[in-house]
């Protein structure tokens, strides 16, 4: 399974359903969306040419969750077949803001509007999107 893009500049990743994955009723620990929701944004970025451990150790500077709202709609269950969607809805010069579901086939199993902000790796302060990346960013937008 490899990541895509669909319509317009939203990404998807390939997720299955792993007995991990479950809790005691046989369904998706709710943590475990906001996992599959991490592993997309770091596809995407991947898929942008930014590889994550490479933006850290050059650039100096890492993403972090600031903030995550989510809305939880529907169960999803061991060895289903999910997608991990990520569209960019905003960019500033230290953060981002992006709408992140976790859908089964056409039916959105959680929705979430996810900020990300960037940090100065040493300081652990707000930095700034580097250029190469914000120019990168603001074409999907």
């Amino acid at each position: 399974m490899s990541p895509a893009r669909i319509s317009g500049e939203t990404f998807r990743f390939p997720v299955r359903v792993y007995y991990e994955d479950t809790d005691a009723a046989g369904i998706v620990y709710y943590a475990n969306y906001l996992r599959y929701m991490e592993r997309a944004r770091t596809e995407w970025l991947s898929s942008l040419g930014f590889d994550l451990a490479d933006v850290e150790r050059v650039l100096g500077i890492v993403f972090v969750v600031h903030r995550v709202e989510i809305d939880f709609r529907l169960p999803a269950r061991l060895g289903e077949r999910l997608e991990a969607t990520l569209t960019l809805l905003e960019l500033h010069r230290a953060r981002m803001i992006a709408l992140q579901d976790v859908r089964r086939e056409h039916q959105t199993l959680t929705h979430a509007r996810v900020t990300l902000a960037c940090l100065n790796r040493a300081s652990w302060r707000p930095a700034r999107i580097p250029a190469d990346l914000h120019a990168r960013l603001e074409n999907l937008i």
